[in-house]
């Protein structure tokens, strides 16, 4: 006859809960999913187009090189993922704040943070969010510059919700801003 005392480690943790009164109970710990996002394509794009010819030395100019007074735009992607948690959070018109940072590297280049606010909506959950605008209206000084960014998520436009629910970060790009002629 086998010895039946030594259970596996799946039998004694089945063991281990607790008791049912039916057959036909479920206990649920997690009943409306779990809520995370990713951030991600962190880009920060100058709009100028190429120059025109003999003024060219590429054939494409670098949208990370820009003027102080050329338009830029910085943005960021952030998707969620779909649970009934999350769908809840999309429909409550969340609020994300996108904080774009700008540390200046060298003696001249200063950090620069400015931040953008877009709200979520029903049924979506893939976002991106865009800071339009010129480095002289951000206050940058010509030089090199390290990007990254920074996400808050919260609190909803509801009156029970009164906390950021969670972070995020993304970092490492690069731009240079150059004096205007």
């Amino acid at each position: 006859m086998a010895n039946t005392t030594t259970l596996s480690p799946a039998m004694a943790a089945a063991r281990a809960q607790r008791e049912q009164v039916t057959d036909s109970e479920l206990y649920s710990r997690n009943i409306l999913g779990p809520v995370f996002f990713t951030l991600s394509d962190l880009r920060v794009d100058g709009t100028a187009g190429d120059p025109l010819y003999p003024d060219f030395v590429a054939p494409k100019q670098s949208p990370h090189i820009v003027a102080e007074d050329e338009e830029v735009i910085a943005s960021v992607k952030i998707a969620f993922n779909k649970s009934p948690l999350s769908a809840l959070l999309m429909c409550l018109e969340t609020k994300i704040t996108m904080n774009f940072h700008f540390e200046g590297q060298g003696n001249i280049a200063d950090e620069v943070d400015q931040a953008i606010a877009i709200y979520t909506q029903k049924d979506v959950f893939n976002y991106t969010v865009q800071l339009p605008g010129t480095a002289r209206k951000w206050n940058m000084d010509p030089g090199l510059y390290v990007v990254s960014a920074t996400a808050e998520v919260g609190p909803a436009q509801n009156k029970c919700s009164q906390f950021i629910l969670g972070y995020g970060y993304i970092a490492e790009v690069l731009l240079q801003v150059y004096p205007s002629v």
